[in-house]
């Protein structure tokens, strides 16, 4: 398993961190975002936990994808460190009222908001694909080989589970894996996944 190098943040990506707290605390009062267990940790429980995932991304300006995003994590966070497209993928009205609400008043006009579902959402070919505590890999990766680009890549946070998942794919699935050891969970890791393909295809 890889170390994850230290992500860079920016004074403006701070700036907007700082105003998307509170934000996000009163909308949780409202509408289930984050666990209430977790306001109090918020900062590392999932905005040091998302932007973990910052230097896995390749540079460039191709358009990053997060589904299944809920109150902002990572795809939202990654945003506020990224000036590529960014499109997060939300079925719950709801919560995707809220991250349209965020990303406007945070000045991200490069976030696009889909209230849809991963299975039907239409989007351009994604260079990442980001999704955090969604589904097992075995019902990830179809989504990922539909919605990236050939030369994409997805990041995929794991739990203690992780190695089992990967190895549930292999009947079905041929791809490049990375593993790399989260700096915010002592059992948790990320994937980091190219060359997505279907076995015999």
């Amino acid at each position: 398993m890889l170390d994850l190098p230290t992500p860079a943040v920016s004074r403006e990506t701070t700036e907007r961190i700082d105003a998307f707290v509170p934000l996000l605390l009163r909308w949780n009062a409202r509408i289930n975002l984050i666990a209430p267990t977790t306001e109090q940790v918020v900062r590392q429980r999932h905005i040091a936990d998302s932007l973990q995932l910052l230097p896995l991304i390749p540079p460039g300006d191709t358009p990053l994808g997060d589904i299944g995003t809920g109150g902002g994590f990572p795809g939202l966070v990654l945003a506020m460190a990224v000036t590529r497209p960014v499109h997060l993928v939300e079925s719950d009205r709801r919560k995707a009222a809220f991250l349209q609400t965020a990303a406007g008043e945070l000045g991200l006009a490069h976030v696009h908001v889909h209230a849809e579902r991963i299975e039907s959402v239409s989007l351009p070919p994604l260079g990442v694909l980001t999704a955090r505590a969604l589904a097992p890999l075995v019902k990830m990766l179809p989504w990922a080989e539909r919605l990236l680009a050939p030369d994409g890549i997805a990041i995929f946070p794991k739990g203690r589970t992780a190695m089992e998942e990967l190895e549930a794919t292999a009947p079905d699935w041929t791809l490049s894996a990375e593993r790399f050891k989260s700096s915010t969970e002592p059992d948790a890791s990320i994937f980091r996944l190219s060359r997505i393909r279907r076995a015999g295809a």
